[in-house]
């Protein structure tokens, strides 16, 4: 049975005829949050490791440099930093795709948040590693690339996969950017059809199961990597 003949299956005013006819386009708007949200969890991971970095184990101009910029991000609207990037960035001769704008306006705005999860993390591990890895010969360098940060990307995973939820959650403010993400999409079927609560429930529904099928992924990469006896201490 094909999915057009499914759909025709249920009433004309119905909840599943509606979810049926707007399954093709919802899709392709899932798919393009999907997109942007990986695409931002990746820049963040990148940066904020480096400015959870910069935090810990920084001179004073770097670790100011990274704390001004950890605060300055977590202490103004995700939705302000979009705007200024795809609006404010022309002023300065330089435009960018709106979704670009989005993944770039997101990845940002994740790292602050990232650099607080992995400061806490490595900030974890007890001092004496770092001091055993010195009086061995390591560099600095060396010890925080082969024994503290294996330990923190670790420990990390529990309050990490937050940022990785919230990240598919506010991915839906690139439509502020006009991007036919999950709900810009359902936002244009709801406009024409007029049927603005069912259109709506039907979006939640696909954020909840995106949510359920990340948090089982990450659940069952934090039982594969977990270090027996070893937890962040608080």
């Amino acid at each position: 049975m094909s999915w057009e003949t499914l759909c025709q299956n249920f009433a004309e005013d119905s909840f599943w005829r509606l979810a049926c006819d707007s399954v093709p386009k919802i899709s392709q708007g899932t798919l393009l949050t999907i997109e942007i949200t990986f695409a931002a969890i990746a820049i963040g991971f990148v940066f904020g490791l480096l400015l959870a970095l910069g935090r810990v184990y920084g001179n004073r101009p770097i670790y100011a440099l990274c704390s001004g910029y950890v605060h300055f991000v977590r202490g103004t609207p995700l939705l302000v930093q979009l705007l200024i990037i795809y609006y404010g960035l022309p002023s300065f001769e330089i435009r960018l795709d709106p979704v670009l704008a989005g993944i770039i306006g997101l990845g940002i705005n994740s790292a602050a948040y990232q650099a607080e999860y992995f400061r806490g993390a490595i900030q974890s591990i007890r001092a004496g590693q770092m001091q055993a890895a010195l009086a061995i010969g390591m560099s600095r360098p060396q010890a925080i690339r082969s024994i503290i940060l294996p330990q923190a990307l670790r420990l990390v995973i529990p309050p990490w996969s937050n940022e990785l939820i919230y990240t598919l959650k506010y991915s839906s403010a690139v439509s502020f950017l006009a991007v036919d993400e999950l709900y810009w999409t359902g936002h244009h079927i709801a406009v024409k059809t007029y049927r603005y609560f069912d259109v709506y429930l039907i979006i939640a529904f696909i954020y909840l199961a995106l949510v359920l099928i990340l948090t089982k992924i990450i659940d069952k990469i934090e039982d594969r990597l977990r270090i027996p006896g070893l937890e962040i201490k608080h």
